[in-house]
């Protein structure tokens, strides 16, 4: 038996285990009481919609399952961001599925809910994707109105998308399942075809209430804009359904009868299970995250036969980059070796650290993928580019802005990992959210901040130790250790990938034997949008 490794195993077994459990929590969206009087109008909930309309017994990808958690905490949260998004398939065709969750504050808007239909939106321009909106929403979330109304990334960005995506010759459907009302009447309108369930659907610029307060007129919401007026006499929408099954039934029929289109032709070929058994991830992966180990060990249970071919393998050894398969799809890699590596010339180098020689190889690496057209793997464990007066005068800034920048203007797509750490400009490097990944997902052993909790306790202790000093007070060794807890508790909940999945700074937490199938799924998505655009790096630093 090997101690360490069992260690390892039981400490992810225990975080996945936490992880179900959390799932399950958000799947129940605003809580049984609410799921039951929901159903006993004769809806489906959102996710029982959603599981109604894809193909069955077909691998799916949920976005943004823990947005808004923890948040808005004096409004009584808002759980899952009061909408669920997956990517699946529909008659055999991928597409997006946003459903409102109308037990979440009848479906109301919060400002995460917002962030989280314009990633469904934009999910889908990058990838190409039909879209399809199934709308259950009592509109925005009016005491947060200032938070949700007027900006750029707001509301309103989400009819804008419709008109763009609509432009692009992207498929949107929308189907009316409850109310749809004011601003957001707009969003099923502006899609190509509107269905409408008889008895629960509604659509209006303005509800019965606020009719009657601004024109005097009294009537009620099913003949103000039911399934009856707008299909009968309006002319708003395309369709008129008894039940949620029947108007789902519909969206399948149409998305049978669709064409087929270009591909972007990444390189396929039948998938082959990893040689190396991917369970092992469990020991593999330290259960302390300040203990080196070797991030091919990682890299043999996640690639198809364990086949990995590297790249300057020899060379920038802090930084692995090469070539395999993930269930048939041919990728290149760039991950962060965990392990102290020597340098020929003798220098030791800290794993999880980003030096001058392999930003320079990653580089070069990520422009050979553009070149030869195969989609990037970036697999996060990184604490930073190297520091101090060597590194400094080796001139690190031009070679991690060298890395950069041909990351940041890859025309291949690019998907994320965050294995264990990613912080600060490390997160940068290594494709984080502010850097266009199709899907950027992380392992509940993650991290994701501007540095680790000890050293920015230590960093934010020395400026308030100087600043109470500098007031002529003198701290104790009990007070300044009482203040380091007090600032490493605050700043540890805000590294948790958690903090990042409420925030949508990561589309998902995935158990790490789910990663193959995410990235598969990624690929097959960004394989329906041809690549349109010339690879150009522009001024590199040399």
């Amino acid at each position: 038996m090997n101690l360490e490794f069992n260690k390892n195993e039981d400490s992810i077994k225990q975080l996945n285990f936490q992880l179900k459990k959390r799932l399950e929590k958000v799947a129940l969206g605003g809580g049984e009481k609410r799921i039951a009087a929901h159903k006993a109008k004769g809806k489906l909930t959102a996710r029982e919609r959603i599981e109604y309309l894809l193909d069955k017994g077909t691998e799916t990808v949920e976005i943004g399952a823990f947005a808004g958690e923890g948040m808005y905490k004096e409004e009584g949260g808002c759980p899952g961001g009061g909408v669920v998004v997956v990517i699946g398939w529909v008659q055999g065709r991928q597409c997006v599925v946003v459903a409102n969750d109308a037990t979440v504050k009848a479906g109301a808007w919060f400002p995460i809910t917002a962030k989280k239909n314009l990633r469904a939106q934009e999910i889908s321009i990058e990838n190409k994707l039909p879209i399809i909106y199934l709308v259950d929403s009592a509109g925005v979330y009016l005491p947060m109105q200032d938070e949700i109304f007027p900006d750029k990334e707001h509301f309103g960005r989400i009819f804008r998308n419709n008109a763009v995506m609509s432009s692009m010759g992207i498929v949107q459907l929308a189907a009316i399942m409850g109310p749809c009302v004011a601003g957001g009447a707009y969003l099923p309108i502006m899609s190509d075809e509107a269905m409408i369930v008889d008895g629960t659907g509604s659509v209006f610029l303005a509800g019965s209430y606020l009719v009657k307060s601004a024109i005097g007129e009294s009537i009620d919401n099913e003949t103000l804009g039911g399934a009856t007026t707008h299909s009968e006499i309006s002319g708003v929408t395309d369709y008129k359904f008894a039940n949620d099954e029947e108007c789902l039934d519909h969206i399948r029929n149409i998305f049978d009868k669709m064409g087929g289109q270009a591909t972007a032709g990444f390189s396929r070929k039948a998938p082959q299970a990893p040689a190396q058994d991917e369970k092992e991830i469990y020991g593999l992966l330290p259960a302390d995250r300040a203990k080196p180990y070797d991030m091919m060990d990682i890299i043999n249970r996640l690639v198809d036969n364990s086949e990995f071919e590297p790249y300057k393998d020899l060379y920038g050894q802090s930084l692995i980059c090469g070539l395999a398969r993930i269930d048939g799809w041919a990728v290149g890699i760039v991950a962060n070796q965990r392990k102290i590596v020597k340098t020929k010339k003798g220098a030791m180098q800290m794993g999880g650290v980003i030096y001058s020689d392999s930003a320079d190889k990653a580089a070069r690496f990520i422009m050979n993928c553009n070149q030869k057209k195969i989609p990037l793997v970036f697999l996060h464990d990184v604490s930073g580019f190297m520091v101090g007066s060597q590194s400094e005068h080796g001139g690190i800034i031009k070679d991690g802005a060298k890395m950069v920048n041909a990351m940041a203007n890859s025309v291949v797509p690019k998907f994320s990992v965050i294995v264990g750490n990613s912080y600060g400009a490390g997160n940068y490097a290594m494709c984080g959210k502010a850097y266009d990944p199709r899907l950027i997902v992380a392992w509940p052993t993650a991290q994701l901040a501007v540095m680790s909790g000890a050293a920015a306790a230590n960093t934010l202790l020395q400026i308030q130790v100087a600043a109470a000093e500098g007031k002529g007070e003198k701290l104790t060794d009990e007070a300044k250790k009482e203040m380091f807890d007090n600032i490493k508790a605050r700043y540890d909940e805000q590294l948790s990938p958690y903090y990042a999945a409420a925030r949508l700074w990561v589309d998902a937490i995935i158990d790490p034997l789910e990663t193959r199938k995410v990235i598969s799924q990624g690929i097959s998505m960004a394989n329906h949008a041809p690549i349109e655009k010339a690879y150009n790096v522009g001024v590199i630093q040399v």
